[in-house]
């Protein structure tokens, strides 16, 4: 047994490198890798690790960090709109798989009690397993992968009523004054939630920028690491999950300017702790109990598994996840959670269950977890084939470096590749739509494929050494937070965004980066002609038209500074409106005056 910590670390180390890089070659993926590393190494290995219990607790923070990354992909905007897959197949999930294990327990004569606290601990999944498999098929954004997430989140969401459960299964808590008790973490982790929304949205905005003022990456990134480790201690202190604190703190951040630069910071510690939770699971691994009960503990697993994918695969069905989404969602959820070992060490506690149990039920626990990623080859070997997808395409290699970079083909950047290049200007241009690439590819126009919004993209279209960059794709979400990231990492590079809107080019001129809306030329242009089609003389369509944009230039900084208040915001537009009427019907009265001058002096003239 090897204690020094500093050679413990090595062990880990040297165990990932050696397994993970095996498993990814042989096509096996890297979870699995980290989790046959953990075993190896493990008290059911070659015993190198005896002391399991500092890396597990340090191997969470692979877990919070995960969820914090989760959440800064989700505005409260987008989570709410999410509602009812957390909270209607998540709840769904939960009490259907607690059901159908209680029920499949107490068939083979196992108590009631023990049976339903056996069944709550079945229905938790883990979310490091799901999400990082779901990632590495580039997955987390597409329907299984949102799907996937919601549940997780919902059983983040149901650990203190969970734990209220088995209090209130409890025969040592029978008297009701004890049960009442159990009520109040509900009350507190409300409230505590309530105080963090509060909170992040009036002090952590503020505090972010004045520690990004300091100019220091290195203490930039210790506090964010500080406020996601303080936002999952301090929900786990009150019973929630640490996942739920730091995916909370995600959330607050989501819409801020600092998203994509808190996305490339986090990152490297999120994959670095991610593989040490994994290999955390392996080393939980009992062997001994797995070898003297083989049929009994495999098939605890196989039953478990085949419930949830069974259970999955229904529900996914009635929210719309069919062929291989279906199965994706499915089999990506259908282990069982680290959290059911909390749930398992209570329900021991509270003597639902007895300590073989217990001991058996976490092997299970752990077995299941290594099946997960077997399962996903099952899948990409037998089930994929039936419904096979084009493969997602990379990202090109640029080979290039340029002083423009053109971000999206469409539309609105086709016509400024076309002037750019008419004047000689060299461009970079890049698009994460193939059928755009093909079509410019028609006209001898190289176009790269990738997706602008990806910092490793940007690196390597050049951007550090650019002068100026054309934001034209056509997700405006992207583009906003693209922009706001090449401000903080790139202050030098010029840009121009193209917004879809006034909204959106509030939400860029906010910060300080141009904005074209893409309609708006065209509009004016076509407004012009139809005056002159209708009879208005072309100088004067062309004063109107300018008059206008002048006009609601202003009127959009104006708009700006009460963009928090919808309604003073109707205001200042009606203002606006009538304020151009009567400015235009100024300009009219001046038109006409000037017409009867005009035809006075002529009359003059002729009489003379």
């Amino acid at each position: 047994m090897i204690e020094h910590g500093l050679l413990q670390a090595l062990i880990y180390l040297g165990a990932a490198a050696l397994f993970v890089p095996i498993f990814k070659r042989i096509g096996l993926g890297s979870v699995l890798g980290y989790l046959v590393a953990g075993v190896a190494i493990g008290p059911s290995g070659l015993r190198l690790i005896s002391e399991t219990d500092l890396v597990q607790s340090i191997s969470e923070l692979g877990v919070v960090l995960l969820m914090f990354l989760v959440g800064l992909e989700l505005n409260p905007t987008r989570l709410w709109s999410m509602r009812k897959t957390i909270f209607g197949l998540g709840s769904l999930q939960v009490f259907i798989t607690i059901t159908a294990t209680a029920v499949t327990l107490h068939s083979f004569k196992i108590d009631w009690p023990a049976a339903v606290a056996l069944g709550m601990a079945a229905s938790m999944s883990s979310t490091a397993i799901a999400l990082q498999l779901l990632a590495e098929r580039k997955l987390t954004v597409a329907p299984p992968g949102q799907a996937s997430f919601s549940v997780a989140l919902f059983q983040d969401m149901t650990v203190i009523p969970l734990l209220l459960g088995l209090a209130m299964l409890s025969p040592d808590l029978a008297e009701s004054g004890h049960r009442l008790l159990a009520w109040r973490p509900i009350a507190t982790g409300a409230a505590l939630l309530t105080g963090m929304v509060i909170a992040g949205r009036l002090l952590l905005r503020p505090l972010m920028r004045w520690v990004a003022t300091i100019g220091m990456r290195e203490i930039f990134i210790a506090f964010v690491l500080l406020l996601v480790i303080g936002s999952a201690l301090l929900t786990e202190s009150i019973g929630l999950s640490m996942a739920m604190g730091s995916f909370m703190a995600g959330v607050l951040l989501a819409d801020s300017e600092y998203r994509l630069e808190l996305e490339v910071d986090i990152d490297p510690f999120k994959g670095l702790f991610l593989g040490l939770f994994f290999m955390a699971v392996g080393l939980s691994l009992d062997l001994a109990q797995l070898m003297r009960q083989p049929l009994l503990v495999g098939g605890m697993a196989l039953i478990i598994v085949l419930i949830k994918i069974g259970v999955m695969r229904a529900l996914g069905r009635i929210f719309g996840l069919k062929r291989e989404n279906g199965w994706m969602f499915a089999l990506s959820l259908s282990q069982v959670g680290e959290f059911a070992f909390v749930l398992l060490t209570q329900s021991q506690d509270y003597h639902l269950i007895s300590a073989a149990q217990a001991s058996l039920a976490k092997t299970v626990v752990a077995l299941s977890m290594l099946t997960t990623p077997l399962l996903f080859l099952a899948f990409d070997r037998w089930i994929a084939p039936a419904y096979r997808r084009t493969a997602e395409r990379q990202p090109d290699r640029i080979d290039e470096r340029n002083k423009v970079i053109v971000a999206g083909m469409g539309r609105f950047g086709q016509i400024m590749v076309r002037i750019l290049r008419a004047t000689r200007i060299p461009i970079t241009v890049i698009d994460n739509d193939p059928h755009q690439i093909e079509a410019a590819s028609r006209f001898g126009w190289r176009t790269y494929y990738g997706d602008a919004s990806r910092p490793d993209v940007l690196e390597a279209a050049g951007l550090e050494d650019a002068t100026l960059i054309v934001l034209a794709m056509n997700d405006a979400q992207k583009v906003i937070s693209t922009a706001n990231y090449i401000r903080l990492r790139y202050p030098k590079v010029k840009m121009i965004a193209r917004a879809r809107g006034r909204a959106d080019a509030m939400e860029l001129e906010r910060v300080g980066i141009p904005a074209v809306r893409e309609v708006f030329g065209s509009a004016l242009e076509a407004t012009e002609r139809a005056l002159v089609l209708l009879g208005t003389e072309a100088v004067e369509a062309a004063h109107i038209v300018q008059r206008f944009r002048e006009h609601d230039d202003r009127l959009l900084r104006e708009m700006m500074k009460a963009s928090h208040d919808d309604a003073q915001m109707r205001a200042i537009f009606d203002r606006g409106r009538q304020a151009f009427l009567q400015l235009l019907q100024a300009e009219q009265d001046k038109q006409a005056t000037r017409k009867k001058e005009k035809d006075a002096a002529l009359r003059t003239d002729k009489d003379a």
